[in-house]
Parts: structure tokens; sequence; C-alpha cells
């Protein structure tokens, strides 16, 4: 350590709390603060239920930090950031507009085959998803037009998209063999993940089929993950990034071959599930699904976060384009780093795909601070689940040690003492 940067690292340590147990209890208490913002400054109702709840789940967790109980409160956490208000606002209908959307897409399926409203005139009319999403409003469809607490907590698209992110999560760690993680339930149940997971649901299925694309990748499952990732790719084209990552990590660790068997699963699936809906509505699936999440449409997204590529796209037409200049030339840095040096473990390539989508999510025109929920998984998910080194024994050889060199005395030991 040098003498400049001793007394930085000395302020730091001299900010943040001495013990685990007081880091953990700081943790919690900021996300209770966090959460308490929500019902005080939010004008959603589903965001205000969402905050008080979650408030009171982290400072009960908090609490049992304190008294030396770290399962208690994650629990605490979980319940009160994530099971409480989820069942509060499905059985009560309430969501965001997301969830209304996804059902609606699934009514339209079974009922017509099309997807999308023609000739949308009001930002709920509209579906910025591909094809694949309408699946998980398909249950609600199939339960009919009742409106008791079982239809709605069977239909809610947002259960759906939580079992399909589970689901997926529990199937990649399965693959790798790692073990079960308690960092992992800490994540859901903070703020960056029990939000969205509460409100909207959408971006789940998309966050465990990148997970689950990656550990098949890593595992050697090139078939499993060129599905995962068509799964996710037909649910939303901003996941196309993670193609990249999984092509090059399949390739650095496995060949040539794994990475073209992947490509070969993943571009056929992807167009069985989004050709039917571009051949029967190609003008609004371009209108609804390219054309409102970037800002171009009549009606304009309500996703405003004051990011980046937001503020420019305010600015007029050529703020737009700078944006969007941006964005590719920042795809074209990954690219590059991906070229240049490519992941070869899963660790890096989840914090390759998330470095890549953070930059994707800032620089877009229209973005929301809760698309980067994602990166956060893929950072966090990938460490929890990866396997510690092998303390196994290595594997006795004839004539030789457990290390595998010669013993003395034998012909191996002769042979080695003669060269």
């Amino acid at each position: 350590m040098t003498p400049s940067t001793r007394p930085l690292t000395s302020a730091a340590s001299r900010l943040l709390p001495a013990s685990p147990t007081a880091r953990w209890t700081a943790g919690w208490l900021l996300a209770a603060a966090w959460a308490l913002s929500f019902p005080l400054l939010s004008p959603l109702g589903p965001h205000r239920l969402w905050g008080c709840c979650a408030a009171a789940g982290y400072l009960v967790a908090a609490g049992a930090t304190t008294l030396g109980r770290p399962r208690s409160a994650t629990a605490a956490a979980l319940t009160g950031a994530v099971v409480l208000p989820l069942l509060l606002l499905v059985l009560t209908g309430q969501g965001q507009s997301e969830v209304a959307v996804i059902e609606r897409s699934g009514r339209l399926l079974l009922e017509s085959g099309r997807l999308y409203v023609e000739h949308p005139a009001a930002v709920g009319e509209y579906t910025p998803y591909l094809p694949a999403m309408a699946l998980l409003g398909l249950p609600r469809a199939l339960l009919g037009g009742g409106d008791g607490w079982a239809v709605r907590l069977l239909g809610d698209a947002r259960i759906w998209c939580a079992a399909v992110l589970f689901a997926a999560l529990w199937a990649g760690r399965r693959m790798l063999g790692g073990p079960a993680s308690p960092l992992l339930p800490v994540l859901v149940a903070s703020p960056v993940m029990a939000l969205q997971l509460t409100v909207s649901g959408v971006d789940m299925p998309l966050s465990g089929l990148c997970c689950l694309a990656l550990a098949a990748a890593a595992s050697g499952r090139p078939a499993v993950a060129g599905a995962a990732l068509a799964a996710a790719c037909a649910m939303k084209w901003t996941v196309l990034p993670a193609v990249a990552v999984v092509l090059v990590l399949l390739r650095a660790c496995r060949g040539g071959r794994a990475a073209l068997r992947c490509a070969a699963v993943a571009a056929p699936v992807t167009a069985l599930l989004v050709l039917p809906g571009a051949l029967l509505q190609p003008a609004e699936l371009w209108r609804q699904v390219f054309t409102f999440p970037t800002g171009r449409a009549p009606v304009a997204t309500p996703a405003g976060s004051p990011l980046p590529g937001h503020l420019l796209a305010e600015l007029g037409p050529w703020g737009w384009y700078l944006a969007v200049a941006l964005l590719v030339l920042g795809a074209l840095v990954v690219a590059l780093s991906l070229w240049a040096r490519p992941p070869r473990t899963l660790v890096a390539a989840a914090d390759r795909l998330a470095a890549g989508l953070t930059l994707a999510f800032l620089l877009a025109p229209a973005g929301r601070f809760g698309y980067l929920m994602l990166p956060a998984l893929l950072v966090v998910w990938a460490r929890c689940v990866t396997p510690p080194p092998s303390t196994a024994p290595s594997r006795v050889v004839a004539g030789g040690h457990r290390d595998g060199t010669a013993r003395p005395g034998t012909a191996a030991g002769r042979a080695t003492s003669l060269s």
C-alpha cells in the first residue's frame, strides 16, 4: 500500500461499521430508509404499499441481526419485502401496468392468436414485449373471467414470472453443482429485486433465463444454453447481449463446435416463438416492441428515470440520435472486449454481461432504474453458485505419490532420475 492510499483506506475503515453484525444491521437500516421513501414520495399506490411492508420487514431484520439471528433477519426481510406485499397486491388486483399488459396479451393470444392491440392510442394499450411474454399471461386467460382469490392468485402474471425466475436459478445451480448460498435470499429480499418482483415482475423471467443460459454454457450444455437464450430473446429484445456473451464463453471453454450448437438451437427456437406474431401483425410488432420503448412512438413511454440516455433524448431529436450513437459505441466497446479478452469462467462472463447491460440501460433513450436489477442479479448470483475449488486428493498413479510424482526405487522413479 502506498502512502498516498493509506489515508483513504483509513478514512473508509472509520466510516464503515467495525463488525460484520454492525455492517449487516446498517445495511438493513439503509434498506428500511429506502423503502420508507416510497410511501412518502411515490404517487403509485403499489409502490407505497410495498414501501410500508418492506420498511417494517427491514426494521425487524435489523433487530434480529443485532440479536445474532441472521437467518431470522433474512426471513423477516423476505416476508416484509416480498411475500406479504406480493400477496396483498395480487389479491387486491393492484400492480404496475405491465401486469395487465401481459395478461391481456395472453387473453388475445387465446382468443384470436394475435398479441397486440391494433392502433393503440394510450400507454396502457401498448405491449412492448415479444410474443413469448404472452405465455405468462395464459394462466389468467385459461382461468376465465372469475374474480375470486384463487383466480387472482393462480392467474396473476407476477406469480408466473417469479416461478420462471426461481425455477431457472434452481436449475442453474444444480447444473453447476454449487452450494446453496445465503446471499441469494438476501439479494431477493433487498430493494434491488423485491420491489420489481412484487409490483411488476416483468423482468424476472428474463433475469432467470440469462442466469440459466450462463450456467448451461459454463457446465458444457450448449443445447440448454441455446434454449434458454431463445426463450429470453423471444420475450424482450433487450437481452440480446446475452447471446454474444454465452457464445463467446462456450467457444473459449468448450470450443467452436459447442458455440455453433448453441446458436443452432437458439436461432430456430427464437424464430419459432417470434415469427407467428411477426407474420400476423408486423406493423404493430415493430411499433409497439421497438418504436415505443425507444421513445419514437406517438405516445411517450412511461419509462423516464433520469438516466443519461433519457436526459439526452429530452433535449430534442439531436439528443436522441446522440444517445443512440453512444449506445452503439458502447456496444462496440463491449464487443471488442469479448474479442480481445473472452471470458473463461462463469463469474467473468456474468460480469461482462452485467457491464454491457448496465451500459445499455444507462444510455438507452428511455430507461428505468429497475432495469439495473438484472446486472446486479448476474453479478451476485454468479458468485453464489460458483463451486469452491476442489480439495479432493489427487488420484494415486501407478508407481508414484499422490501428487503424481514418481516414487524412488520404481521403474518410473529410475527413469525420472536418469532423465
